[in-house]
C-alpha cells in the first residue's frame, strides 16, 4: 500500500532544501519503518549535497542520524516492537550472507546500502531500513543528544575496537570538532593518555574538559616535531591535508595512523619512515550492528555525549550554513517539526 514521506530534499548540488513528498509502497518483511523525532547533521550530509564523492542522486533527502521510533515492522522482524525508540546512522542494509556479514562485519558488505546512498535518509517524517541497522536504545541514554552517536559516534569508537587500542596506549586525536570531541571522550575514559591536536586555540579549554591532557597546536611546526615518537595511536579526523609525514613522526615503534575524515587529497608518505619504526596506516569506515550496541553501552556507562546545538527541521538551511561557516559545537540536532 503506497505511503507519502514527507521531507526536505535538494534538487541538484547547488540547491537549498526544499519541502519535498515521495511515495513509497509495501514495507519490505525484513523492514522497518521509523518515525523520525530528530535528526543530526553532519558533514557527510553536505558532502552529499553537493556531490563532493560523486555519488550523489538527486532529488537527495540527507539525514542519517536518526532517532525514532518504530511505526511499522515487517513480518520477519525478529525482535523490534512498534513504539520501541531507536537509532539509524548511515547504514540502512547490508545483505547478512557474504563473508564480511557472517563475520559480523556488516558495515563492509559489499552490497551494504547507505541510509542516504540511492536512498532518501531521515531529513524527513519517516525513514525505513532493514531491521538489522535499528538500534535500540538503551535505557538512560540521552535521547535529545543521541542521533550524532549514529554517525559521529561509532566513526570514532570503532577503530578502538578494530585496532586493540589499549587502555595503557598514549593515543591522539586531529580535530576537535564533530568527531574529535567524541573521540577525546571515549578514549579518556577508555583510559589512555590523550592529546589533542588543534588549529583553534580557544577550543583547548573544551578539549581538556572532553578528557584530552595534552593539546598541541596542530599549525606549529615545532609543537608537532616536539611530538615525536610519543603515540602508539593517532586519530585523523579531519577531512583537509596535514603535514602527513610530521604526524607520521608523532608515532613511536609499531604506532599506528588512522584516518576516519574522507580526506580527498592522496596522502604522500614516505615508506622509510614506516618501515623502520613499523609503523602502519589505516582507515575505517562506521561500525556493525553489534558495535553499535557496544558503543551505546559505554556512552551510557560513562555518561558520554555528543555537545549538541538543537534546530526545528524546518530550519534545516539555516543548520547547514551554521554547519558550513565552521560555527557548530560541535553536533546539530534537528527536531521533527512536520
Amino acid at each position: 500500500m503506497a505511503k507519502n514521506i514527507k521531507a526536505y530534499a535538494v534538487k541538484d548540488a547547488r540547491s537549498a532544501l526544499v519541502p519535498f513528498e515521495f511515495k513509497v509502497g509495501d514495507l519490505g518483511p525484513d523492514e522497518v519503518e521509523i518515525a523520525v523525532e530528530s535528526c543530526g547533521v553532519c558533514h557527510s550530509d553536505l558532502s552529499m549535497i553537493e556531490n563532493q564523492w560523486g555519488m550523489s542522486q538527486y532529488p537527495l533527502v540527507p539525514g542519517h542520524e536518526v532517532v525514532g521510533t518504530i511505526a511499522a515492522r515487517g513480518d520477519r522482524v525478529p525482535h523490534l516492537e512498534r513504539g520501541q525508540r531507536v537509532g539509524l546512522g548511515w547504514y540502512a542494509r547490508s545483505c547478512m550472507h557474504c563473508a564480511s556479514c557472517l563475520r559480523g562485519d556488516h558495515n563492509l558488505c559489499e552490497t551494504g546500502q547507505g541510509t542516504i546512498v540511492g536512498r532518501h535518509g531521515g531529513f524527513a517524517d519517516t525513514v525505513r531500513c532493514h531491521w538489522a541497522w535499528a538500534t535500540p536504545l538503551p535505557p538512560g541514554l540521552d535521547i535529545e543528544s543521541a542521533g550524532p552517536l549514529f554517525c559521529g559516534g561509532i566513526t570514532v569508537f570503532n577503530p578502538i575496537v578494530q585496532n586493540n587500542v589499549k587502555p595503557t596506549d598514549r593515543v591522539g586525536v586531529v580535530g576537535i570538532g564533530g568527531l574529535g570531541h567524541l573521540g577525546l571522550q571515549f578514549l579518556a575514559k577508555w583510559g589512555c593518555e590523550v592529546t589533542a591536536f588543534t588549529s583553534s586555540a580557544n577550543k583547548a579549554e573544551e578539549a581538556t574538559r572532553f578528557g584530552a591532557h595534552h593539546i598541541v597546536d596542530s599549525r606549529d611546526a615545532a609543537a608537532l616535531d616536539a611530538a615525536a615518537g610519543t603515540l602508539d595511536f593517532l586519530l585523523v579526523t579531519v577531512n583537509v591535508p596535514l603535514d602527513w609525514e610530521r604526524y607520521v613522526n608523532t608515532l613511536g615503534p609499531k604506532g599506528r595512523l588512522h584516518l576516519v575524515g574522507a580526506v580527498l587529497e592522496p596522502i604522500p608518505v614516505s615508506a622509510f619512515g614506516l618501515i623502520t619504526k613499523q609503523r602502519s596506516i589505516s582507515g575505517s569506515p562506521l561500525g556493525s550492528p553489534a558495535t553499535n550496541i557496544d558503543m551505546l553501552s559505554f556512552c551510557n556507562r560513562h555518561q558520554i555525549r555528543p555537545q549538541i546545538e538543537t534546530y526545528p527541521m524546518s530550519s534545516i538551511n539555516d543548520a547547514l550554513e551554521h554547519l558550513r561557516a565552521g560555527k557548530a559545537r560541535y553536533r546539530i540536532v534537528l527536531k521533527n517539526d512536520f
